[in-house]
């Protein structure tokens, strides 16, 4: 699975060395991150990789479907719908484990997917601090679709501006100096030269949204949004507009692809890429080997509500049924040989999406424990956040 300098690497590495890369990421943060950067980024092999764009290309497919974006209408609920909803979004991922396959060696197995932006500016300075600080040969690349350093992030600026200038264009999130996707909020701002907005800062007159600056109101025009409405509503946050309202601004992404391209699609889609999923509330019984499933609230983030270990009595406990789906698991195999013995990997496979889906970048988490998000894997080591390289 993974390409030939893996040996290469783990014979040359110093902890010296990967504590002055974390002390250089940690620079731009400001202070320590709170979550926890991998010793190793991936080293992917040419048939590995051309098996992950295989199964994204496969999986993406479906969404060029107008009759099957359609049937994601149901997935927002009409209180929560926002008006001006786009043909598709901007920004699209899907997470595949690095797992073992029936036939030897291994396969990606879809995880979940997002129509939700994720760390596109971070994974650029992941790499190139990764490179400053190990030995990273030229012929390996974390893009794809034909990029480089330098191409992609102008196709990410262009992205985020569009024809607006740097100053009416907003990184919106709640409570932003809190969140530990802190970092990236800081690269976006300085690939594209925009403000990152608390939700609670912003003004509404009539259909136009505002943000002050040296003490002028400054007009919204497009909004790279991070807002997650499950956190919005379990902070009870008062703001200064509503969702629901019909603004006149562009959103990146437009709210509602948040629900839509979410795991309410995994029961929606069939492929040796995809294990099967299920609605709850659609199941007439439960599998008999509930032990291989795992149970996932279909809006929530960083894992929170996922259950590993699945019994008739949390399923019978569940009340509302139609927001949780049953995924069967996926064996993660130990495939990245480390220092500290077999590590499991996710691979998130980055699109931007203008005339089509395109394939741009990638982000990877590395665990020994049952869940890969990076907030479960601050204790140990050889884990954590990193990115894949390819040839």
């Amino acid at each position: 699975m993974e390409h030939a300098f893996r040996a290469a690497f783990n014979q040359n590495f110093t902890q010296e060395a990967y504590d002055a890369f974390t002390k250089d990421v940690f620079a731009v943060a400001g202070g320590e991150l709170l979550f926890r950067l991998c010793e190793t980024p991936l080293f992917l092999s040419q048939a590995f990789s051309d098996e992950l764009v295989a199964a994204a290309t496969e999986l993406v497919a479906p969404f060029l479907d107008a009759a099957f974006l359609k049937r994601l209408d149901a997935a927002v609920p009409p209180d929560l719908y926002v008006p001006n909803e786009d043909a598709h979004p901007l920004f699209l991922q899907l997470d595949f484990a690095v797992a073992e396959s029936p036939n030897g060696g291994y396969i990606p197995q879809l995880i979940e997917l997002q129509g939700f932006p994720t760390l596109y500016a971070f994974q650029w300075l992941l790499d190139s601090k990764i490179r400053k600080h190990f030995q990273i040969p030229d012929t390996l690349t974390p893009y794809f679709s034909g990029l480089n350093e330098q191409t992609y992030l102008e196709l990410l600026r262009r992205s985020l501006l569009g024809d607006a200038a740097p100053d009416h264009v907003v990184l919106l999130e709640i409570e932003p100096q809190k969140q530990k996707t802190m970092i990236d909020f800081i690269c976006t701002e300085q690939v594209a030269g925009i403000k990152t907005v608390d939700l609670c800062d912003v003004i509404k007159r009539g259909r136009k949204l505002f943000y002050k600056s040296g003490g002028k109101e400054i007009p919204i025009e497009r909004i790279y949004n991070r807002v997650i409405f499950d956190e919005l509503v379990k902070k009870d946050i008062q703001f200064g507009f509503r969702f629901q309202d019909d603004l006149d601004v562009v959103w990146l992404n437009h709210p509602n692809w948040f629900m839509k391209i979410s795991k309410y699609c995994l029961p929606l889609l069939k492929s040796r890429y995809a294990p099967p999923a299920f609605f709850l509330h659609a199941l007439d019984a439960y599998p008999d080997d509930l032990e291989n499933y795992v149970l996932k609230p279909l809006f929530s983030f960083s894992g929170a509500g996922v259950e590993v270990d699945v019994t008739t009595d949390i399923l019978d406990a569940v009340a509302d049924r139609e927001n949780y789906i049953l995924q069967r698991k996926v064996t993660y195999a130990p495939a990245v040989q480390t220092p500290e013995g077999g590590t499991k990997a996710e691979v998130r496979m980055m699109f931007l999406w203008h005339e089509k889906p395109m394939l741009v970048n990638n982000l990877v988490r590395m665990s020994r424990g049952k869940l890969l998000g990076a907030s479960y894997n601050r204790d140990n080591t050889w884990v954590g956040a990193s990115i894949a390289y390819h040839p």
